[in-house]
């Protein structure tokens, strides 16, 4: 008989339940990664909706004295085309991000009552919907301001059905362990996504930029169809049957708010009886042989409330925390290639493509901060070491940047791990571990609510960020860089109390955060 394959072995040495972890990790991960890769294109069309092109020609036949003129004409796309461009893509940008902050604090209390699968999917296609509409303004040829605007109103308002979802889905499948290292590595699909989004969208920006939407919005509408047919909420949505048993379950509600469940297991003695009609029958006549009867008593655990989720140690202060912190990270991921652009002098697809390195660096920094969060157990102490780094790192970029191309690289792999470090640890390991603390006495329902408030909060400053950016930037880049260093601060300042109490308490607990511990 032929040895069993060594790769066969290995793929039989993991559980039925490992390998339905991987496939949730793998396909939430899927999942998220087409939003971010939606999200993206705003950032790199921006460059192309507002262009000047120059052109030189020698008209002799109109000049007497063969004089050389110079002709300087507008290629943008009407209306972004006048002086005031920044401050209307700002708007546009704005007006996503304004409606991404409302709807997630909806979309996690909708969320939790509402089975996961089916509001993914709504939100998938939706967003797919919206996407391509955006990017049929430029087939159809719409010059009008407020179409765009509405258009990324309603998609802001949609995207929201993602975060919360996917950080529950994947909170009720991982446990506390090594949460940090497991979701530092799942938080890189929002990098995953803006790279895939940026070289997607960079590649027809130049020749026809409604592809760079279009293609996009499809991507995500069939990511919609596969969430549909695969996803698996929670592990106790597997019900294995045993073909040698069959269980019935008789279920009683009394006044007390209980719920009692009768559980009867049979044995089948290989004759078939309709299932309606068992229980009519004596037992001793109907096939069946009773092994054992099992009564549970459970609680039914009811959705928190949104003040009662700002109750849970240490939501606010994370919450506000992100505010600041994701307010950076968004300025980067909606004008870091106009940036590039205008200081390096680069084309919108040749920045489009270097601004990847700034979220290749955030996959670094998510990573990095989940592994160490992990090691020395403390949160709060991890994010803020990465932000009182990366206000400095921020200072560096915008002063190398103009000495060529080999230092702005170095420069945007640097400043991305420390950006993003903090704010992938916050909206992952750190909403989930809220989520389940103590305090909630094993209501995982409140994981979706908790989420979408820290989130939430954390996009009142993703809006903010690229709109301060669009008004700063005339008044020249300096300015903005200096706001996202005081965002920075704020940041680390709204970690303070936390870190101090993690840092003086000696006996950390294991699994649980010393700074969120009850009073």
């Amino acid at each position: 008989m032929a040895s069993i394959p060594p790769g066969i072995r290995i793929l039989s040495s993991f559980t039925r339940d490992q390998w339905y972890r991987a496939f949730t990790f793998v396909l939430t991960f899927l999942l998220y990664t087409s939003y971010h890769l939606s999200r993206k294109p705003i950032s790199i069309v921006k460059s192309e909706l507002h262009k000047n092109c120059s052109f030189s020609n020698h008209l002799d036949a109109f000049s007497s004295q063969d004089t050389l003129l110079v002709s300087s004409v507008s290629c943008s796309w009407k209306p972004f085309d006048k002086s005031n461009y920044k401050q209307l893509l700002g708007a546009m940008d704005y007006s996503f991000l304004c409606a991404y902050a409302i709807g997630m604090y909806l979309s996690g209390i909708i969320g939790e009552r509402l089975p996961i699968r089916y509001f993914l999917t709504f939100g998938m296609q939706a967003s797919g919907f919206f996407t391509c509409l955006f990017g049929l303004g430029y087939f159809y040829n719409i010059h009008n301001f407020w179409f765009y605007i509405c258009v990324q109103v309603a998609n802001g308002l949609v995207q929201t059905t993602g975060w919360p979802s996917v950080v529950t889905c994947i909170g009720n499948w991982f446990g506390k362990g090594r949460r940090g290292l497991i979701m530092g590595i799942w938080n890189s699909h929002t990098s995953v996504g803006n790279i895939l989004g940026s070289l997607i969208a960079g590649y027809w920006v130049s020749t026809s930029w409604g592809l760079s939407f279009i293609v996009p919005g499809i991507t995500i509408a069939l990511m919609g169809i596969v969430c549909f047919l695969f996803l698996i909420e929670h592990p106790d949505d597997l019900k294995y049957i045993s073909k040698q048993t069959s269980q019935l379950e008789i279920t009683k509600n009394n006044e007390n708010g209980f719920t009692c469940t009768k559980t009867l297991t049979y044995k089948e003695d290989n004759k078939e009886e309709n299932p309606d009609t068992e229980l009519l029958i004596p037992e001793q006549g109907n096939g069946l042989t009773p092994v054992h009867q099992v009564m549970v008593v459970k609680r039914e655990l009811l959705a928190i409330s949104f003040i009662g989720a700002l109750r849970i140690p240490g939501v606010i202060e994370f919450s506000l925390c992100l505010l600041f912190a994701k307010l950076v990270s968004y300025t980067f991921l909606f004008w870091l290639p106009l940036y590039i652009t205008n200081t390096a002098h680069l084309d919108a697809k040749r920045a489009g493509d270097l601004s990847t390195l700034f979220d290749v660096g955030g996959i670094v920094g998510g990573i990095l901060a989940g592994v160490i969060s992990d090691k020395v157990e403390k949160r709060a102490t991890t994010c803020g070491v990465m932000l009182l780094l990366a206000a400095p790192s921020l200072y560096g970029f915008s002063m190398i940047s103009e000495l060529g191309l080999g230092p702005t690289i170095v420069m945007l792999v640097i400043s991305g791990c420390l950006v993003n470090g903090p704010y992938a640890l916050i909206t992952t390991a750190v909403s989930a571990d809220l989520g389940t603390h103590k305090s909630l006495k094993g209501n995982a329902r409140a994981l979706s609510t908790v989420t979408a408030i820290i989130d939430g909060t954390g996009s009142v400053g993703a809006a903010l960020g690229p709109l301060l950016a669009g008004l700063l930037s005339p008044t020249g880049w300096n300015n903005v860089f200096y706001m996202l260093m005081a965002a920075d601060t704020c940041a680390l300042l709204l970690l303070s109390r936390l870190m101090l109490k993690e840092l003086t308490t000696t006996k950390p607990k294991t699994g649980v955060l010393v700074a969120l511990k009850e009073h």
